[in-house]
């Protein structure tokens, strides 16, 4: 059940994080971010950031350019999160039924937010003639109010509306295990479609000898530590067992290094090739196109 205060936190939330995408762009508009909110809101902070992870690796290719519209997994995040603790649905399953749908539908409410804004632009224009600077001011900040609603809005009747229908369609595919099953899966394999869409639009071949490093320190470091997690966990089952106080064994102290290695490797690597970019002087900037299309001109 959610409750009028999370629906309130998860509106008010909803509101901020496209402003933010748009201005201060401190991640905070991001499904990940949005998952962690939702989560805490929720009082289920794994579940959220499982939702909200497995949307930002969906989006991970996907961008705008100039005033396109693109899915919003951000809102998608924030309302499977809240359906999947509220209605007790297996995060995968909230992914593939509610998440995608979600950010699919919001493409239409984000129009409607870009072309509410040009009313307060042409307002802007107006007053630039008069040199009206407070009233350029203050129809640059009403303007956030249309993107504010295109997201807060449509949440809002989401969380309120959404509850009796949502458990209807849980109770409906609870009754057709093979329809779970199959929803489920395609919610696991979202992560790895938005993967294949960011290899696509990456220079891959260009930079294959990083993809190949990755793969192979990512592949040892986890069979490494996951054997070390292995072996903490049977040592602190046989200790406890044997009656004596809990041991560092016990809290399974491996657990979180595999990708607090991939990310001190990652950030090594960054650094040398900081590095080695400063010590490089650019006599002319001249933009140069690759085989595939891309542009490289900003490439050190």
């Amino acid at each position: 059940m959610i409750e009028w205060w999370q629906i309130l936190l998860l509106t008010l939330y909803s509101a901020y994080q496209i402003l933010d995408e748009l201005t201060i762009n401190s991640s905070a508009g991001s499904p990940v971010f949005a998952g962690f909110m939702s989560g805490l809101i929720m009082g289920d902070l794994a579940t959220g950031l499982l939702i909200g992870g497995s949307l930002q690796l969906m989006v991970l290719g996907v961008g705008t350019f100039g005033g396109a519209s693109r899915i919003d997994a951000t809102s998608g995040a924030v309302l499977a999160t809240a359906f999947s603790v509220g209605q007790g649905i297996k995060p995968e399953l909230a992914v593939s039924t509610i998440a995608v749908p979600v950010a699919a539908l919001l493409v239409y409410t984000d129009i409607l937010g870009r072309f509410s804004t040009t009313y307060f632009a042409h307002r802007i224009d107006k007053h630039v003639e008069n040199f009206n600077y407070k009233a350029i001011e203050r129809n640059y900040l009403l303007g956030a109010v249309p993107w504010a609603l295109s997201r807060a809005l449509p949440v809002f009747l989401a969380l309120v509306l959404g509850g009796g229908a949502v458990e209807a369609m849980v109770n409906t595919i609870a009754d057709y295990q093979w329809i779970a099953d199959g929803l489920t899966l395609a919610g696991k394999m979202l992560p790895g479609l938005g993967f294949a869409i960011l290899l696509h639009y990456l220079p891959v071949k260009k930079n294959l000898h990083y993809l190949a490093l990755g793969f192979g320190l990512t592949a040892m470091l986890t069979t490494l530590y996951g054997n070390l997690q292995t072996v903490s966990t049977t040592l602190g089952g046989i200790i406890g067992e044997s009656g004596l106080k809990e041991t560092v064994f016990d809290a399974a102290p491996f657990k979180g290094l595999p990708m607090i290695g991939i990310a001190i490797i990652g950030a090594a690597l960054a650094t040398l090739h900081y590095k080695n970019g400063q010590n490089v002087t650019v006599v002319e900037q001249t933009t140069v196109l690759s085989e595939s299309g891309e542009i490289e001109d900003d490439e050190i």
